[in-house]
């Protein structure tokens, strides 16, 4: 039997799954992404899979991976949808199946105790305070009792506590075999649990930080695969430029000054001026940030010449070359020590690391690069590649071995070749890849024109279950009354339903106006809660935002921004409204949007139309998806944005969007409000 055949009878309505799956019910479009992707493992090469909400796609790919009894790698976006999928999604059908697969579980080393750094931890000035010393106790305790280690299994650490930075470690910190703890390393053991799998999660941080350092011999430990499934695609491009470039901030090296002079006076005091030497450089890195000045502070500086826009190029060109020296005199310092313990041994390596890449932002940036600044209270002095479609097509798409011996050395993979390997299927799948057939929007800057493309659509019936309403008196994004007249709207249609909305801006400063004006509006309010981003973590908003009006308390109106248009599920009741502030172009004076719009234009392209509105077209849909989650629910999607009505890229912006019956007057949209509390009183009677 052909894989293709057993995923077929998997999925058929005697097959395994619905008489081993609780509620499952076999949708057409998720058979038709399960045997596309069985025919991928098949025959190998690349299959790009574009699903619609509630096509159940997770299953779509995890029955052919593992029906197909090769050794799969499944990486997706954030490390909560790696625990669902780990903790959740792959037990229940390795049971439903019967099959005898071994799972693994893999993070980054952020995500890991690191059992030596915590005992060291007491000695950090970080760990001075009382919240900080509490927290440490909490992990301590953890970690007598935890087998992974990951800390995500530690209930109520916040994912910002500063102590987390002290108990974990990073590929610069890491002692490795010379740690007194290796033995019991949860790093090396994660690894080793992965080498041994034949499915492992990860996700696209770790995947692509691995490609990264692959490339100067320090590989991270991923297992050898024959199929790769990228769930979540639509943030690979954005996460690997991410790795795939360069990076030097001011934060690394005020870190490294400060394990410096730790590990001096704790280990060879005396034999250097440990003091001196990491004082130099913390000089150096606060004269680089001196020179940009303050003016600058928040935002992202152009940087095509010797130095960032507006900043005089001689200063800093002698400020980066003072942090290049200090490092260098430090590297010269740690020499003298390096046989008296293994911790300066990795000092001297993280020395050479850091004045290699002030070196490298000293001259000029690489052919088909772009270069910026990050201005903050911390400097990030930044040089990406424009996409990540090279690596794609040199790194996981080049040609498979020739077979023409009997056995073939390993490849970069670490796997020995047969005589004969059949070819790696990669696949990659998400709710949004574009706004045209052939996907253009994702498989462009992936490298990945000529993959095999497949798009399914949802199975909600948009048209009952949804409303599109665009107001059409409402002020111009640009003006100074937009953001009041979208709190003014928002909180009249929460008023209606007790809550249960969702405003999205594409601005912090949007998120800002608006959440400052809706929390005024309802500051006495006993029937609607203001949740603002920025103001609690994000899991414990949406956890609230989850409970709406359950236990008897106000309902939620949520201001979101950023990573909240995506990966945020909210089914049922508690979320009836999301409302739009403006159309999610991508900012036209970022060095990277710009840097990509020059290269379009210079090849004769429409750098408006073929990246900003598709860039608008894909955020758009991701940002109204987080309306409809499942076959029940209902809501109205609000765009307070005049011009999609009233611009002719408008159309194709509404036609990336759901099939959403439309809302013309005002009358019509608080009528439907009014429909979505009746019907919802009506159904709890």
């Amino acid at each position: 039997m052909t894989l293709t055949e057993a995923v077929g009878l998997a999925f058929a309505a005697d097959g395994a799954l619905p008489r081993a799956v609780p509620a499952f019910r076999a949708r057409p479009a998720q058979t038709e992404m399960a045997l596309a992707v069985a025919a991928a493992i098949e025959q190998g090469g690349a299959l790009v899979v574009e699903a619609g909400t509630g096509v159940g796609k997770t299953f779509s790919y995890l029955v052919p991976a593992l029906l197909s009894g090769e050794r799969v790698l499944l990486s997706t976006a954030t490390k909560t949808l790696q625990d669902q999928l780990f903790g959740r999604d792959l037990p229940r059908l390795v049971e439903a199946l019967g099959l005898p697969v071994r799972t693994a579980l893999l993070k980054g080393r952020g995500s890991y105790l690191c059992l030596h750094r915590m005992e060291l931890a007491r000695q950090d000035p970080g760990a001075a305070d009382r919240s900080a010393m509490a927290a440490l106790a909490r992990v301590e305790q953890w970690a007598q009792a935890t087998r992974t280690g990951d800390l995500a299994e530690l209930p109520g650490l916040d994912e910002r506590s500063p102590v987390i930075p002290l108990v974990t470690s990073t590929r610069e910190n890491c002692l490795g075999s010379a740690c007194p703890r290796f033995r019991e390393c949860h790093v090396n053991h994660a690894r080793r649990e992965a080498l041994a799998a034949d499915v492992v999660v990860v996700n696209h941080h770790l995947f692509f930080a691995d490609l990264a350092v692959r490339e100067s011999g320090m590989a991270e430990l991923l297992p050898t695969v024959r199929v790769a499934v990228f769930d979540e695609a639509h943030q690979l491009n954005e996460t690997g430029v991410q790795f795939l470039g360069r990076q030097l901030g001011t934060g690394q090296l005020l870190d490294f000054t400060r394990d410096l002079l730790a590990a001096g006076l704790q280990l060879a005091r005396g034999l250097q001026d440990w003091q001196q030497v990491a004082g130099a450089l913390e000089r150096a890195t606060r004269e680089l940030r001196m020179v940009v000045g303050r003016a600058s502070a928040s935002s992202r500086l152009r940087w095509a010449g010797a130095a960032p826009e507006g900043v005089p190029a001689a200063d800093w060109q002698a400020a980066l070359a003072d942090v290049q020296s200090a490092c260098e005199d430090a590297i010269d310092a740690l020499a003298t020590v390096s046989e008296i313990a293994p911790d300066f041994i990795r000092l001297q390596e993280r020395a050479a690391a850091l004045a290699e890449r002030a070196a490298r932002f000293l001259s000029e940036a690489e052919p088909g690069s772009v270069r910026w600044l990050d201005v903050g209270l911390q400097l990030r002095l930044v040089e990406s590649p424009l996409d990540i479609a090279e690596a794609v097509r040199g790194k996981l798409l080049k040609a498979e071995p020739a077979a023409d011996t009997a056995t073939e050395p390993a490849d970069e993979w670490g796997e020995a070749q047969d005589a004969a390997p059949p070819r790696r299927a990669w696949i990659f799948t998400s709710a949004t890849l574009g706004d045209d057939e052939r996907l253009s929007w994702f498989t462009e800057p992936c490298g990945l024109q000529d993959a095999r493309v497949l798009r399914v659509g949802s199975p909600f019936d948009y048209p009952s279950q949804a409303a599109l309403y665009l107001p059409r008196d409402l002020p111009r994004p640009a003006d100074p009354g937009h953001a009041g007249a979208v709190a003014q709207l928002a909180a009249g249609a929460a008023q209606r339903l007790g809550g249960r909305t969702m405003v999205l801006t594409t601005t912090l400063r949007a998120l800002r106006a608006v959440g400052e004006d809706l929390q005024q509006r309802f500051r006495d309010s006993s029937e609607v809660e203001v949740l603002v981003q920025g103001q609690w973590p994000k899991r414990r908003l949406i956890e609230r935002f989850r409970e709406g009006s359950q236990q008897g308390g106000p309902g939620c109106l949520l201001v979101a921004s950023a990573s909240f248009w995506e990966g945020v599920d909210v089914p049922g009741d508690a979320l009836e409204l999301v409302v739009i502030d403006k159309l999610p172009f991508p900012p036209p004076g970022d060095p990277l949007v710009e840097a990509r719009s020059q290269r379009l234009e210079g090849q004769g392209r429409n750098a408006f139309k073929d990246y900003f509105v598709p860039e608008a077209a894909v955020a758009l849909k991701q940002g109204a998806g987080r309306l409809i989650r499942r076959e029940t629910d209902r809501g109205i999607l609000v765009v307070c944005d005049t011009r999609l009505a009233g611009m002719p890229y408008g159309r194709r912006l509404l036609a990336a969007l759901p099939p959403m019956r439309r809302l013309t007057t005002q009358d019509e949209f608080e009528a439907a409000l009014d429909d979505l509390s009746a019907v919802r009183a009506l159904a709890s009677a």
